[in-house]
C-alpha cells in the first residue's frame, strides 16, 4: 500500500492531505486546511501535528513519501524554502530535512508552478505527453516545464519564470516589469489593465458593467471583469481581447523555443476559454513556427479545482521516484 502525504503552503492558507496511490491514481483520504500561521515555525508545527492526527485517525501504519508545494524562490535540490514574497519570515527554511528527520521517509519540495505541472502531467490534461508546458495564469503567471518526460527546473530552480518576459514597452505591471507577460496575463494584471481602461471610459461619460464610478476603480478584480465580459460588456471584452492577443504572443515564444506537444493553461484561461481561445489561436498562426505549432495543442487545465491538492501528491511521487533511482 502506497500512502502519500501532501503539504500545500500558501500565503493565506495551508493544506495537509493524505491519499492512497491506486493503479497510478490518487484516492484522497482526507484534506485539512487552515489559515497560514504567522511564522514558519508555527506553520510547520501545525502541519506536522495535523498530519500526525490524520495518520492516527485513519490508522495509517506508515506513510510512503511526502510532497511539499510552496511558492518560490526555493532550492528544490537542497529542500530549502528561500524567501517567498507571500510568506514573510520564511528565510532559508530547511523543510525537507525537518520532515525527513521527523518521518524517516522520502520528501521533496517544488514551487507551485512545477507542482501544478507535475499534477497535470500525471493525471490531467498533459497525461501521456513527453514535452508539456503548464502555465498558472492565476494570481501570477508562472510555468512548469516537462521536457523529455522529466520536470525541468533549471540551474537554480528559476526555469519557467515566463511572467518576467517583456511583451510590450508599455502595459500593466507584473513581476515588477511594465508590459510583461504577467502584467497582461494574470489576475492582478487584468485588474490593472481594466482599471486603466475603465478610468478613461468613465471620464468620457461611459459606465462599464464592472465599474460604474471612479470610486470603484480600486475594487476591480479579474473575476468581475470576466463576469462582465461573459455578460457582453464591451469594455470588458476589449480587456480580454488585449489579454488574448498578448497570451498568443507569449505562447508563440514558448512554442518556438521549446517545441512542446501541449500547453496546458490553468485558472483564468479555462473560465474565459470561449473568449480567449480564438484570439490565442489566431495570434499563434501568425507568430509561431508553422511546424512547431502544428504539433502543439493548447488547452485548459484538466484538474480544475483539484489541481492544488494533487500538486503536492505529484511531488510526493517525485520524492519516491528520486529515492528509488
Amino acid at each position: 500500500m502506497t500512502i502519500l502525504a501532501g503539504l500545500d503552503i500558501g500565503g493565506t492558507k495551508c493544506a495537509v492531505l493524505v491519499g492512497e496511490l491506486v493503479n497510478g491514481e490518487i484516492d484522497i483520504i482526507e484534506r485539512v486546511s487552515f489559515p497560514t500561521p504567522a511564522t514558519p515555525e508555527t506553520s510547520i508545527d501545525k502541519m506536522t501535528s495535523t498530519l500526525d492526527n490524520l495518520v492516527e485517525k485513519h490508522q495509517i501504519s506508515k506513510l510512503t513519501a511526502i510532497g511539499v508545494s510552496c511558492g518560490g524562490p526555493l532550492n528544490s535540490r537542497e529542500g530549502v524554502i528561500i524567501s517567498p514574497p507571500n510568506l514573510p519570515g520564511w528565510e532559508n527554511i530547511e523543510i525537507v530535512k525537518m520532515l525527513e528527520d521527523r518521518y524517516q521517509i522520502p520528501v521533496a519540495l517544488q514551487n507551485d508552478a512545477n507542482a501544478g505541472a507535475m499534477a497535470e502531467w500525471r493525471w490531467g490534461a498533459g497525461k501521456g505527453t513527453n514535452n508539456m508546458i503548464f502555465l498558472t495564469f492565476g494570481t501570477g503567471m508562472g510555468a512548469g516545464l516537462i521536457l523529455d518526460g522529466r520536470l525541468y527546473s533549471g540551474t537554480n530552480d528559476l526555469a519557467g519564470e515566463v511572467g518576467h518576459m517583456r511583451l510590450a514597452e508599455n502595459g500593466p505591471v507584473g513581476f515588477g516589469k511594465a508590459g510583461s507577460f504577467e502584467g497582461f496575463c494574470s489576475g492582478g494584471g487584468i485588474a490593472r489593465l481594466a482599471a486603466d481602461l475603465a478610468k478613461q471610459a468613465l471620464e468620457a461619460g461611459q459606465s462599464p458593467l464592472f465599474c460604474s464610478t471612479l470610486d470603484q476603480l480600486n475594487d476591480i478584480t479579474a473575476k468581475k471583469v470576466g463576469e462582465a465580459a461573459q455578460a457582453g460588456d464591451e469594455l470588458a471584452l476589449e480587456v480580454f481581447r488585449i489579454v488574448g492577443f498578448q497570451l498568443g504572443r507569449g505562447l508563440a515564444l514558448l512554442i518556438d523555443i521549446l517545441n512542446p506537444e501541449k500547453i496546458v493553461i490553468g485558472s483564468i484561461y479555462g473560465r474565459q476559454q470561449d473568449i480567449l481561445e480564438p484570439l490565442v489561436l489566431a495570434e499563434l498562426k501568425k507568430e509561431a513556427i508553422d511546424l512547431s505549432f502544428s504539433v502543439c495543442e493548447v488547452q485548459p487545465a484538466g484538474l480544475g479545482e483539484k489541481i492544488g491538492d494533487l500538486a503536492s501528491f505529484s511531488i510526493a511521487l517525485l520524492a519516491l521516484e528520486q529515492a528509488n533511482s
